[in-house]
């Protein structure tokens, strides 16, 4: 039998006499699960919270059995572009950035400024290949920045950056673009 708490932070059940905590996901995911995911066939399973990069909204899941990590960018006052976090700590160790051999398909960045909303989708190829994700050749990245499209960058590397970042990008709008969703989740 299983019972279940809802309260505002999390959802509690009890599961074989078990207190089993499923944190519920933040705004930003929440509106992409039924405005995006739910409208292009994409199924959401395993959710986790993790349990650093809070204020990034950090959390993994599944999409139609791919394994995704997500965050939230955020805006900084003095650069163009948002910042995002990437990194993962084994046990306490000091943070580190992900390998080639980490169990993940997809790198989801979710960008928001008051008017405008949008998520990068990086398949975990090209993090390799921008070296973002480190190799046993190169440290990869703990953190970077995204140049969503109504941003304009304001110098060379930022325009270099954003020209490749557009490729697996999409603005989330009433005319949002199902089937881009679907190539870029590759269903």
């Amino acid at each position: 039998m299983i019972n279940i708490v809802v309260s505002n932070a999390e959802q509690n059940f009890m599961t074989n006499g078990k207190l089993c905590r499923i944190k519920k996901m933040d705004s930003n995911l929440t509106q992409i699960k039924a405005e995006v995911y739910e409208k292009s066939g994409l199924k959401m399973s395993d959710f986790q919270t993790e349990t650093e990069s809070k204020e990034y909204g950090a959390c993994r899941f599944e999409l139609n059995g791919r394994k995704i990590i997500s965050r939230n960018s955020k805006i900084t006052p003095k650069k163009v572009g948002q910042f995002v976090t990437f990194w993962k700590r084994n046990k306490n160790e000091p943070i580190e950035p992900f390998e080639e051999n980490d169990q993940i398909d997809f790198y989801a960045v979710n960008v928001r400024t008051e008017n405008k909303f949008g998520q990068f989708v990086f398949p975990k190829l090209v993090l390799i290949k921008k070296g973002i994700i480190s190799t046993k050749k190169k440290e990869g990245k703990r953190a970077f920045r995204v140049y969503p499209s109504w941003d304009i960058a304001n110098n060379k590397q930022a325009e270099r950056t954003q020209k490749w970042q557009l490729n697996y990008f999409y603005e989330i709008t009433d005319s949002t673009d199902f089937n881009k969703v679907s190539e870029l989740y590759g269903t």
